[in-house]
């Protein structure tokens, strides 16, 4: 990326301006990057434990894989997650807060014993599974930023900051080049006056 630039002060005070911000926010930005990164780290972690859970969870039921064909699975649903939203490093991250299942009444004389078991297992299946779901959207989202943020500062880094420190140095070399050239003009114009004031005498 070329920076436009003009040979004058004002082209140079700007691109001082410029320079200066970006490098005053190059700081900020690595410390949001190292935030997501860190965070990125955890949230991989957490995917792996709850991806150990929920196996675990599923060997569970399949270990009363036999029984399930008795099981009546009108008795549970899921009626309504609730969400919430935490900002990590200034990236909006949905949470689940909570898992709400509506469990049908159904007799306890009638059906066998394990029900209240198999609801218990249901439930923990189910909210594993969502909060599995949740965890790798934020880590999506996480690694999403984490990128951009990682593109910012290496735009920063490796191309704006040395691109503007170029260009303010091309300007400075060209002023004091014109300036040298001006006071050179004036001494060889002073010179010549002062030889023509010599050939008058």
């Amino acid at each position: 990326m070329a920076i436009k630039f003009q040979y004058n002060k004002t082209s140079f005070q700007q691109l001082e301006k410029q320079l200066k911000m970006r490098v005053r926010t190059l700081p900020i930005i690595k410390n949001k990057e190292s935030a997501l990164r860190v965070e990125v780290k955890r949230s991989k972690a957490e995917v792996v434990t709850l991806e150990e859970r929920l196996e675990q969870q599923i060997q569970a039921y399949e270990a009363m894989f036999a029984l399930w064909n008795e099981f009546d699975a009108s008795l549970i649903k899921v009626s309504d997650v609730h969400l919430g939203i935490k900002k990590i490093a200034g990236v909006r991250i949905p949470l689940l807060e909570n898992v709400d299942f509506e469990v049908r009444p159904y007799s306890l004389f009638s059906a066998p014993k394990w029900y209240a078991d198999g609801i218990h297992l249901l439930k923990g299946l189910a909210h594993t599974a969502i909060e599995r779901e949740f965890m790798l959207a934020k880590l999506n989202l996480l690694e999403h930023a984490r990128k951009k943020t990682t593109q910012k500062v290496n735009l920063f880094e490796k191309v704006q900051i040395p691109g503007y420190q170029d260009a303010l140095l091309k300007i400075k070399r060209f002023m004091e080049d014109e300036e040298n050239l001006s006071k050179s003009s004036q001494k060889i114009l002073k010179s010549q006056q002062e030889k023509k004031k010599e050939a008058e005498r």
